[in-house]
């Protein structure tokens, strides 16, 4: 579906994309401002699309265009993550529907458990209608399908 090579890689079922924090993630006392961790996890949800051989928008163009949504987002945050440090973003396909994605973000430093987050997605029309996950994306994610909620 896709010619772009995902970043990072799969452990088993779960990607893992490696990140630095820098000074622009942080704020003025070098910690990750909060908002970041949800880019975080977005970047680790778009690599672990394209490893999985999926363009976010290809194959999003039904009878209308459409794109991906998050419907609901929990994150819990465990510990700070500072400047320079080393991040690895797990994401673990936990569900999936007829409309709807289910993954579970977890965000480390080395092995230091930063965030833990649990991610709901759609595909929507840009008029915001709901539309099923096609097929062919939705054969491309099962392997990667947890069966438990992990």
């Amino acid at each position: 579906m896709s010619g772009v090579k995902g970043l990072g890689h799969f452990d088993g079922k779960t990607h893992v994309l490696p990140l630095r924090v820098y000074y622009e993630d942080t704020d003025l006392s070098g910690v990750i401002y909060h908002a970041n961790y949800l880019r975080y996890m977005e970047r680790g949800r778009t690599e672990f699309f394209r490893s999985a051989g999926i363009s976010k928008i290809e194959g999003l163009e039904l009878d209308e265009p459409t794109a991906w949504a998050i419907r609901n987002v929990q994150i819990e945050f465990q510990r700070p993550g500072r400047m320079d440090d080393t991040l690895q973003v797990h994401t673990m396909l936990t569900g999936l529907s007829g409309a709807r994605l289910l993954a579970r973000q977890r965000i480390y430093a080395d092995e230091i458990l930063l965030t833990d987050g649990r991610i709901e997605a759609c595909i929507i029309t840009l008029t915001g209608k709901p539309r099923r996950i096609p097929q062919d994306i939705r054969d491309l994610l099962t392997p990667f399908l947890y069966e438990s909620g992990t």
